[in-house]
């Protein structure tokens, strides 16, 4: 905002960011669609992606938002609604769940991530130190940093969909009258947790990755009080005590 640039956003966020003194263009402003469904519907708008997916080097692309009014997008930035967060508080109900799993948001990170050639894509607060430095610095992101963030972008949605996946077939798995029957297909997401001192041997690197949902008593989960950072070996040493 500092810097000239326009702020869009939507739902809470935007009163948050006008709560906090900015200026903000709400998004139904941009759309001359009012937000639906009890903010189901807010973003899935071509005035929206039409920003997005626009090529800056093709002509009849910018000819045609032109011709609807529709004006490029720099920057995304999204956080998805928390699926995997509220699952793993139990007692949750289907209906609850599902009212976490975000539709537009993970179309927002797609479209600017396949459009990373001219669009920046923050899918991660993480990110954001890094694409204002370079904003500050040169008024724009680099095609090097995009890239990064659109990589990153499509393992986070990835992620979330895998998380979504193992728990409706986790719902499945507790309706089937036959127990010996078996998924057809099983999807594994898994984030890094720590990159280890060394492997089995001290000439090999190696790092742990964990479950989005792994338990809080699994060793993934541990926190470390005191002392150099862990080896492979240490990590078997301590799964064999937890267990």
């Amino acid at each position: 905002s500092e810097l000239g640039w326009e702020l869009v956003s939507s739902g809470g966020t935007a009163s948050a960011l006008a709560d906090a003194g900015l200026e903000v263009l709400a998004v139904e402003q941009v759309t001359g669609s009012p937000e639906m469904l009890g903010g189901r519907v807010k973003t899935l708008h071509p005035k929206i992606h039409g920003g997005l997916l626009c090529r800056r080097d093709r002509p009849d692309d910018m000819a045609a938002i032109a011709a609807q009014g529709i004006v490029p997008f720099e920057l995304v930035v999204v956080n998805l609604y928390p699926f995997a967060e509220t699952i793993a508080r139990g007692n949750v109900t289907v209906e609850e769940a599902i009212e976490q799993i975000d539709i537009g948001g993970p179309t927002l990170i797609r479209g600017a991530a396949k459009n990373h050639a001219f669009v920046a894509i923050a899918s991660h607060p993480s990110q954001y130190g890094r694409i204002l430095e370079q904003v500050r610095a040169e008024g724009v992101t680099t095609p090097e940093l995009r890239r990064q963030l659109a990589g990153a972008a499509f393992a986070h949605t990835a992620e979330y969909d895998a998380a979504i996946a193992a728990y409706f077939a986790e719902l499945d798995a507790t309706t089937q009258e036959d127990e010996g029957e078996f998924a057809g297909e099983v999807n594994i997401s898994l984030r890094r947790a720590a990159a280890l001192r060394y492997g089995e041997n001290p000439h090999q690197a190696a790092a742990v990755y964990a479950s989005p949902n792994a338990s809080a008593g699994s060793l993934v989960r541990a926190r470390k009080l005191h002392g150099k950072e862990l080896s492979y070996n240490n990590l078997l040493d301590l799964d064999s005590a937890l267990s």
